[in-house]
Order: C-alpha cells, then sequence, then structure tokens
C-alpha cells in the first residue's frame, strides 16, 4: 500500500566544503540518505550510484519481509555498482558511501544501514537514535572506553568500520523491521547534521509539530549555525499526522540530484577555506574512510595508549586534588586552634580553643579551662551570653572575659545595665560596704550658759 504521511528532503554543501557528497531520497515508500566518501569527486558519485539503485525499490510490498530481504539485497548490490565504477575510472579507486534507508510497508517501517548516517524515531516527544554507527569511536562507546559525548570529539570519530565502497563485494549491512503508528517521525540524516546540532536541539525543534519542510529548513540552519564543516543532508517522514499527504514526484538531493553526479562546482570563497575554519578538514579531503587491518591495529594501539595516558592524569590528579584539600584542611584546623572563646559546660562557665563550629562529627574546639564560675551564679543576660559562646581574641581576652563575668557575680542591676564583658577596661563592679559613720557631733554648750570655774 502507497504510504499515508507526509515527507520532506533537503541537501547543503555547508560553510567548508566545496562540493556535496551527500544525497537524499525522498519518495511514496522509500526513504534514502547516503554519505559518499573517496575525495573531490568520489563521494559525489558513490552517493548518487547508491540513490540510483536503491530508487527501485520505491514500490508495493506484500510484506515487511519481503521488503526488508529487497533493501537488504539491493544495498549489499551497490557496493558491486562502486566496484564496477572504480574499474572504469581507475581516479575514483577508494570511493564507498554511507546508506540509512527506510522502505514504510503497511504499519511498519523496514529499515536498512550501513555507515554513521543515522536514523532517529520522534514519538510521544522523545527522540531516539534507531540505527547504530559503524564507526571506531562507537565501538570504544560499546565497550565502555569512551562516553557518548567523548565520542562526538574524538579525533578518530571518521573511521567507519563498515561502508558501501569498491573493497568489499559483500558488505554487512543491519536491516531490521520496526512498526510505527500516526503521529511518529522519522528523521535520516548524514553526519554532516548530527554531528553538529545535538539530540536535545532536535527534539526541542520537532516538539514546534512544524510540517516536514520547514522542519528540515530549521534543522539545516541550525547545523549552518553551528558552522556546518561537512555536507548536510535531512529527509524527514511523519506518519499520517495533521499535514498535507505528500503522494506527487520523488525528491531527489544533493549529488544524485545531478545527472552526472561528478560535477563539482566552484568554489564560494576567493579565500581558502581552511582560513576561514582552521580546526575543521579541509574542504576536498574525505570525511570518512575504510580503514585496512593493520591501521585499525594501530589505531587500537593508540587507543590504549590514550587511555592510559588518560589514567594516569585522572590518578595523579584525583592524588594531587586530595593532597591540597588535606593541606588546606590542615591549615584550617591549626588557624583554628589559635582562637578562644568563652563558654559553658553543664554547669560552669569555661574557656574553649578552636572555633564553635562542627565538620561532620568532628569538633573544632576543645576545653581549655573550667573557670569553676558556676552559671547559676551568673545574672541572666550574662548567663545567656555565655550559653550561646562569646569569641575571644586570644587566651589573655578570653581571662579578661572571665574576669569580668566574675566581678558580676550577684549584680542584682545587670540585666538593666548589661557591660561589654569583651571590653578590658570595664570598671568591675564595686563590693557592697556598710555607709561610713557619721562625724561626732560637738558637746552642746551647758544650759545655764555659764563657764567651768
Amino acid at each position: 500500500m502507497v504510504f499515508q504521511g507526509s515527507s520532506a528532503a533537503i541537501s547543503h554543501t555547508g560553510r567548508v566544503r566545496s562540493n556535496n557528497q551527500d544525497s537524499g531520497y525522498s519518495g511514496s515508500n522509500l526513504f534514502v540518505v547516503a554519505d559518499g566518501m573517496g575525495g573531490h569527486a568520489g563521494g559525489d558519485v558513490a552517493s548518487a550510484v547508491a540513490i540510483s539503485r536503491l530508487q527501485n525499490l520505491d514500490g508495493h510490498y506484500d510484506s515487511p519481509a519481503e521488503a526488508e530481504e529487497r533493501l537488504r539485497d539491493e544495498i549489499a548490490a551497490v557496493a558491486g555498482d562502486l566496484i564496477e565504477v572504480a574499474g572504469r575510472r581507475p581516479e575514483l579507486a577508494g570511493l564507498g558511501t554511507t546508506c540509512s534507508s527506510i522502505v514504510m510497508v503497511d504499519e511498519y517501517a523496514v529499515i536498512g544501514h550501513i555507515g554513521d548516517s543515522r536514523i532517529y524515531l520522534f514519538r510521544d516527544d522523545e527522540l531516539t537514535q534507531i540505527t547504530t554507527d559503524h564507526t571506531f569511536v562507537q565501538r570504544l562507546v560499546e565497550t565502555g572506553r569512551i562516553t557518548p559525548e567523548e565520542a562526538r570529539y574524538h579525533p578518530r570519530r571518521s573511521v567507519l568500520m563498515r561502508v558501501l565502497g569498491d573493497m568489499d563485494a559483500h558488505p554487512e549491512v543491519d536491516t531490521f523491521i520496526m512498526p510505527t503508528r500516526p503521529g511518529d517521525r522519522w528523521l535520516l540524516c548524514s553526519d554532516g547534521l548530527s554531528g553538529v546540532v545535538d539530540e536535545t536541539h532536535i527534539a526541542k525543534l520537532f516538539r514546534l509539530q512544524q510540517p516536514p519542510a520547514r522542519a528540515a529548513d530549521a534543522l539545516l540552519k541550525q547545523a549552518l549555525d553551528g558552522g556546518a564543516p561537512d555536507n548536510v543532508t535531512v529527509v524527514i517522514v511523519d506518519v499520517g499526522g495533521q499535514h498535507p499527504l505528500y503522494t506527487g514526484t520523488p525528491t531527489i538531493v544533493g549529488s544524485a540530484s545531478n545527472p552526472d553526479g561528478v560535477h563539482v562546482p566552484a568554489s564560494r570563497s576567493l579565500l581558502p577555506t581552511g582560513w576561514l575554519h582552521p580546526a575543521r578538514t579541509a574542504a576536498n579531503e574525505p570525511t570518512h574512510f575504510e580503514p585496512d587491518t593493520e591501521y585499525l591495529e594501530e589505531l587500537i594501539a593508540e587507543d590504549r595508549r590514550r587511555t592510559r595516558r588518560r589514567r594516569l592524569i585522572g590518578i595523579t590528579s584525583l592524588v594531587l586534588l586530595a593532597a591540597a584539600v588535606a593541606a588546606a584542611g590542615a591549615a584550617f584546623y591549626s588557624w583554628t586552634q589559635t582562637r578562644y572563646y568563652v563558654g559553658s559546660d553543664e554547669d560552669s562557665v569555661v574557656i574553649y580553643r578552636g572555633i564553635q563550629q562542627t565538620v561532620g562529627p568532628l569538633a573544632l574546639s576543645t576545653p581549655e579551662t573550667d573557670t569553676e564560675i558556676p552559671l547559676d551564679d551568673l545574672p541572666d543576660a550574662y548567663r545567656q551570653q555565655v550559653e550561646q559562646t562569646i569569641s575571644a581574641r586570644s587566651f589573655e581576652h578570653a581571662e579578661v572575659i572571665v574576669d569580668n563575668l566574675r566581678a558580676r557575680l550577684g549584680d542584682d542591676d545587670a540585666d538593666d545595665d548589661l557591660a561589654d564583658l569583651t571590653d578590658p577596661d570595664i570598671a568591675p563592679v564595686p563590693d557592697p560596704s556598710p555607709s561610713p559613720t557619721a562625724p561626732a557631733p560637738s558637746e552642746s554648750p551647758r544650759a545655764d550658759g555659764g563657764d567651768d570655774q
């Protein structure tokens, strides 16, 4: 049955390369992305050859199993076509291409894949990568030697382990069948998109529910805004959905849309592209290559050396960090032991060495002197200060605070006139004493006013 849904395809040279080695196809039931490799013109030819052969699959199938068998055979047959092309044109030796394709059959998506172009499924607001990259770094990820994030920037990320090319007439192609349903959105893309725009941004864009053509344009813009060091090809397929059905002429984009398949357009800049993007691959160098066994052994040995160096650096960094933390902790603890404060234990005033804080179960202070001043004998305001602790600059300063506290024992007016206990110059409270005796009065004159004789 004819696929019921809508689709769009777009391809762009990118900001660095001078020719487009990608090809894409969007038909009635068939959707393909091919990313060519092999130098200035070889990649153009390889991806165009793949599209030319595979577009014959855009038709009716009695079952998904039949479509899967046909897709596997036709993708593998592309390798034979490339061997034939290289035989006729020796200058194209080493050409090859990735291939990621979907054949829609009833409620199923029949998938064929080889290389590092990708197929994603956007369902229920979540984006999932369906295919597995056939690359050296993906093998490192699968064995736990690097993380997916490290794989994005690994210097050998362009090394393909499997590809359609003129070196192997019987390539190993991944094929499988997945159920699909209305509302699904499928994305096929070359690594010119997936290597620049991450899955988070792709999913965010798809949640806007734009039609396939607008979504493809938006993804291309994000790749171009990100520098687009490689060709960018995008094919979007919506199953059912709210957008008008697409049943017109198949769309072919990229190098396959050129009848000759090998035309190389002139560079768009008078300056060497390497000046504009010095950190990226030169414009006309291949983005992928399939290594021989000897080269792979060298890569594996190099990766082992890199892993050992990374492990050694990691261990050294941890040791240095631990030493720095220990030294800082020791210095901080030494500093705390130069500080003092006045506090209390259960029933008396105590001078403590250290600071009031704790680090987990570790207290940063220890009792230095028990003054034996009973807490209960202090006026309420001073007792509250002691219980909340009073900081001192030194042990001598702590003794001044204790002397001031001792001087206020029994001071009934302390709560009304609170003194600064940390001030060494405050006057102590005088001890109460009896009032001085009044001077004795002089003898009064005799009542008769006479003098003694």
